[in-house]
């Protein structure tokens, strides 16, 4: 068992949980009811269910590798994968709210954060594979 790689996978678990409720609160739904190209919204209205996808598929798979079910190699290749991805989310997201022109962007774009927290246990998880 890899505490580190179950930490990741517990924190991606509860980042897609947020993203399902708050998320859709606050992104998902204004988007939706809001005026521009229908087509748009649709690509939009995908898009936000591929990331519910992906935090679903990374959590589990951080968490399957946390448990030691996977053999080490397959577990350190796979949380590696994650991790990175996670990682260039992050600073991916930090890039855009530093340029926005929003007041305090890197607390309105909070979701950096838990990118870098997931990203950290599961490279450091990795690691101790």
């Amino acid at each position: 068992m890899n505490i580190l790689l179950l930490s990741s996978g517990i924190f991606a678990f509860f980042t897609m949980i947020g993203h399902l409720l708050i998320g859709q609160k606050l992104f998902l739904v204004p988007m939706l009811n809001a005026e521009f190209s229908l087509s748009a919204k649709k690509v939009m209205h995908s898009v936000f269910h591929y990331v519910s996808i992906f935090l679903l598929l990374s959590s589990v798979g951080l968490l399957i590798a946390g448990l030691g079910v996977l053999p080490v190699e397959s577990a350190k290749s796979l949380s590696l994968f994650i991790a990175l991805n996670y990682l260039l989310f992050a600073i991916w997201q930090i890039v855009i709210a530093l340029n926005s022109g929003i007041k305090k962007p890197l607390l309105k774009l909070f979701q950096w954060i838990f990118f870098v927290i997931i990203a950290f246990f599961a490279f450091a998880g990795a690691f101790v594979l």
